[in-house]
């Protein structure tokens, strides 16, 4: 059966091609099925727990009882060193330097971060570096005060302002949400989303970030997020592109860092350009000259840009013509504003905008026929949404031997 959906501009069809859901209230597919060499999506209830997971080690902190802080901000130190005392903490101090000791076995440290996290204010915090049970060789000393942590990292990785455990105990995967060509309803992409299950319960994508990001881990995650993206999609992507997102600063030294994905894609033999990095438009004006040699090791790469979450103004403009990334995306809360008229203003001035730079626009949000309506009146290319799929595990199902006419007689 098919849906057809009559716009102002004309008819659009969402075939029954099997990989495209054709109303948001229908079961959703559980796992890709090889059906005359295309890849589909079986009815069925949506799987989103991967069989193929994978575990990290991530370095949390021990039980200490000496620190070392110091700190630019002047009002910092004198603030720490008074809740030590509070704590029954040995205090030495410096100008620039606060040397503690616990001769409790650690329980005197415990007390001062719980006590910190709630009378530091977030800036004070991470404007402190701590260095934990430091060691009396030089160059050990050296090394570890060069790269201690903020205070804020610290009690991040220590679980005290932020859940660690959902990051540390998790074994991860990616989820895949397909992405649809509004004219004639064909799949042509999955975007890639990261999983983590810890304790018996599913984590999502953001929760999962927003830890690695308190702790100082963004840069690991990313990549990992970009390894399971591939690992998950090897398997079943054919010629079809997969969407991953990322963050500008998670790569320091492009080259580098992001050579493993490189070679995953080699290995699986994915051809570069089915690639396509997702960077969100706050992150890449914040870090616009950073972004820049980013992109020009993405594409060296042969891989492809998205910007995502891109709407009118300034530096939206300044943004498609710097970066001029081959897909634009429309975020969920602009889709989903419609059909107010300022919300369509924007949507218009945006699709015409990345079509004159050779963009592609996807519309993400799109949870029922009315908004797929709408937005393919207003120029977008593809759609993205629960109404054409939910994120899900994709795996091929496994072939079956065809049955035979052959009558077979049993051996005696």
């Amino acid at each position: 059966m098919c849906t057809t959906l009559d716009t102002q501009a004309g008819k659009f069809r969402i075939s029954a091609h099997p990989t495209v859901a054709e109303s948001p209230t229908r079961a959703h597919p559980a796992r890709l099925s090889v059906t005359d060499g295309r890849v589909g999506h079986p009815a069925g209830v949506p799987r989103t727990i991967s069989t193929n997971r994978r575990r990290e080690t991530w370095d949390l902190p021990q039980v200490a009882t000496r620190l070392l802080l110091a700190s630019p901000v002047d009002s910092a130190l004198p603030a720490i060193a008074g809740v030590a005392r509070a704590v029954g903490l040995n205090v030495y101090r410096t100008e620039s330097l606060l040397d503690l000791t616990d001769e409790r076995e650690g329980l005197g440290v415990e007390l001062l971060f719980d006590r910190l996290s709630r009378e530091l204010t977030t800036a004070e915090a991470e404007a402190v570096r701590v260095a934990t049970d430091p060691p009396g060789e030089y160059t050990a000393l050296v090394t570890r005060l060069l790269t201690a942590p903020t205070l804020a990292v610290e009690l991040a990785r220590r679980g005290i302002t932020a859940e660690v455990g959902v990051l540390a105990e998790a074994e991860l995967w990616s989820v895949y949400q397909p992405i649809v060509a509004l004219d004639g309803g064909a799949v042509v992409a999955h975007e890639a989303l990261l999983r983590g299950l810890a304790d018996g319960r599913e984590i999502g994508g953001g929760d999962l970030f927003f830890v690695a990001e308190s702790a100082d881990w963004l840069p690991r995650l990313d990549r990992i997020g970009r390894e399971c993206a591939v690992s998950g999609a090897a398997p079943w992507l054919g010629d079809t592109d997969l969407f991953v997102n990322t963050h500008p600063t998670s790569v320091h030294r492009p080259q580098a860092d992001l050579e493993s994905t490189r070679q995953l894609m080699e290995d699986a033999g994915l051809a570069p350009e089915r690639l396509v990095i997702e960077v969100a438009e706050p992150s890449a004006v914040a870090e616009h000259g950073h972004l820049l040699s980013v992109l020009e090791q993405y594409r060296a790469l042969g891989w492809r840009v998205a910007l995502d979450d891109v709407a009118a103004g300034w530096a939206s403009r300044e943004l498609l013509a710097t970066v001029r990334p081959d897909v634009v995306k429309l975020g969920k809360a602009l889709v989903q504003a419609l059909p107010d008229e300022g919300a369509r203003t924007i949507v218009r001035w945006v699709v015409e905008a990345a079509h004159r730079v050779g963009a592609q626009v996807v519309a993400e949000g799109v949870e029922d026929e009315r908004a797929a309506e709408q937005v393919a009146e207003l120029g977008a290319d593809l759609g993205q949404g629960w109404f054409f799929g939910r994120p899900e595990v994709l795996e091929p199902e496994a072939e079956t031997e065809p049955e035979s006419d052959e009558v077979r007689v049993p051996s005696r």
